[in-house]
């Protein structure tokens, strides 16, 4: 990987996501919605707003390096992307799922002959918390002369993460999902859209059609874009329309967000202890079905079920523990479905 590839050149009539642009088809919606600018950016409000933090911090091209931390689908890479575009610097997308410390190496070794023509860098590394410590290790000294302007993106806690040499010298940005009225307004943009989204279709949707989308979506606009596409393709040929029915047939199901060792995991059960405290029934048997419903070990549930009716629950019921073991016990020996209930 080098900053003086060659690139191929395009057509200036014909943009890469272009309608008439023979790539156009084969590029995802969600690429090809992609804001291109602050003023097309919905949702970070708390970071991008008139006076925000890293609203300033573009403004005033700042150089510090940068992690932003958030769920998937919330515009960590189109930030970035929008703060290379807007502070005129060189944009080089990096995968640390796919990548290793040679090639780590070499492109800190370009973007230094680049800084000696007084081109900038920015190095947007998707996935940071992938890289182990010695790669992580090996952006320091670049950070610190300021050779690359790095930007990361994750989803997990910087904090447990990332080394603290490389925190000391980034600041850190939370992301938020973005609410379901703001993806349902972009699926709508998409939908109106003749040059980038779908609006060349000449393709009908409905309000509520749309709101089931971004409601099923949890959040993750990426999600919700692919959503739509599926519901283009079903919506059938000549007169399309995306009414409710083909909506929830293209969603099939909500998107649960959700790690088994993640910080969401433990976020949850959290929720659930929680909501056993304070003797709230529905709130325990939602966040107990939400584990259930994104894959949680059955076991690892009843073990936790179990610690709250000695630990919450005691004297005040003590027929709860006779009944939690004896759920463990079933799930031991029989398994799923039967174990669960749900047999």
């Amino acid at each position: 990987m080098s900053l003086f590839d060659n690139q191929p050149e395009q057509s200036p009539d014909a943009p890469l996501h272009s309608s008439k642009s023979p790539l156009h088809a084969m590029t995802p919606l969600a690429e090809r919605m992609r804001p291109r600018s602050l003023a097309e950016l919905l949702g970070q409000e708390h970071l991008v707003g008139p006076g925000k933090p890293l609203r300033v911090q573009i403004e005033r091209d700042d150089t510090s390096s940068m992690i932003f931390w958030g769920p998937p689908g919330v515009g960590k890479t189109t930030l970035a992307k929008i703060i290379a575009e807007t502070t005129k610097a060189t944009f080089i997308e990096f995968s640390a799922v796919t990548s290793g410390i040679k090639e780590i190496k070499q492109v800190m070794a370009d973007a230094a002959k680049a800084a000696e023509f007084q081109s900038r860098t920015i190095l947007f590394v998707d996935e940071i918390h992938r890289f182990n410590k010695a790669q992580q290790d090996a952006f320091l000294p670049y950070v610190e002369r300021g050779t690359i302007r790095l930007i990361g993106a994750t989803t997990e806690n910087p904090s447990f993460e990332i080394i603290s040499a490389l925190l000391s010298r980034c600041r850190v940005y939370v992301l938020e999902p973005l609410a379901e009225g703001q993806i349902a307004t972009l699926l709508r943009r998409a939908v109106d859209d003749r040059e980038r989204g779908l609006g060349a279709q000449d393709l009908a949707a409905d309000d509520d059609a749309l709101e089931m989308i971004a409601s099923y979506s949890s959040g993750d606009c990426r999600s919700a874009y692919n959503t739509l596409e599926v519901a283009a393709q079903l919506a059938g040929e000549g007169a399309k329309h995306i009414d409710s029915k083909v909506a929830a047939e293209a969603a099939q199901r909500r998107v649960l967000m959700y790690d088994k060792s993640g910080e969401e995991h433990y976020n949850l059960i959290s929720a659930l202890h929680k909501s056993v405290r304070n003797s709230d029934a529905d709130a325990a048997l939602y966040w107990l079905g939400r584990m259930f419903a994104a894959g949680e070990d059955p076991l690892y549930l009843a073990r936790r079920v179990v610690r709250m009716a000695v630990e919450d629950i005691g004297l005040a019921a003590p027929e709860a523990l006779n009944l939690c073991l004896s759920a463990k016990q079933a799930m031991e020996f029989l398994g799923s479905p039967e174990g669960d209930g749900t047999g």
